[in-house]
């Protein structure tokens, strides 16, 4: 079955416990946070602060996405906050081999992130190293974005890749999921679907989750 992420990105953050509980009752298996520097992205967000505030309040996995340059200068402070994926980025990485055995040297499962306009074959060459492939399927930086149908040649691709060299990380999207397009996904062969405004607006929160795991 598809695994869910919350992303907390479009949530309430005046009330951030309460979202996270809210979360914490709808039966999800991440949490997403995505983590902005405004120069890898034009946009600021979360800092460790705030990761180890979510740790303190909830025992779901946190699922954190670096949207950073240099981001090996922040690896061990996300890990020892309580980060339990770190994903870095493909385009962000100068020495990425390195970034990501020190992902896994501080106990965190490595995770790697393309945009949508990355050319796959680009990481091919990471993809034994890794615990998960996110897919942008949205430019990055913002919530509530329209789904960028072009992904879902790379996620076929990535599914493909992993069965044929008998590899076992997990395929995950992110921007503008949706119930719609988290089937369309689920079929190419994502494995977590990372949802934001579609269940942080739902009005029923545990039948959007539902939906999605149809």
């Amino acid at each position: 079955m598809t695994k869910i992420g919350i992303s907390i990105l479009s949530s309430d953050l005046l009330n951030l416990e309460k979202e996270i509980k809210s979360i914490e009752q709808s039966n999800v298996d991440y949490i997403h946070i995505d983590v902005m520097d405004g120069h890898f992205v034009p946009n600021i967000t979360f800092g460790p602060d705030i990761v180890a505030q979510i740790k303190r309040v909830t025992n779901i996995p946190l699922d954190v996405h670096l949207m950073i340059n240099h981001p090996e200068k922040y690896i061990e402070t996300f890990a020892s906050v309580g980060a339990d994926i770190l994903t870095v980025h493909y385009e962000a990485c100068d020495q990425l081999d390195e970034v990501l055995s020190l992902i896994r040297r501080h106990g965190c499962k490595p995770g790697l992130a393309i945009k949508p306009t990355t050319n796959i074959e680009s990481i091919k060459k990471y993809l034994d190293k890794v615990s998960l492939v996110l897919q942008m399927t949205v430019e990055p930086g913002f919530g509530g974005q329209t789904f960028i149908e072009d992904t879902l040649e790379n996620l076929q691709v990535l599914n493909q890749y992993r069965s044929n060299h008998h590899l076992n990380y997990m395929i995950e999207v992110d921007g503008g999921i949706n119930n719609i397009t988290g089937k369309i996904c689920a079929n190419a062969g994502t494995d977590v679907l990372a949802v934001g405004s579609y269940y942080i607006n739902a009005l029923n929160r545990e039948k959007a989750i539902q939906e999605l795991k149809k």
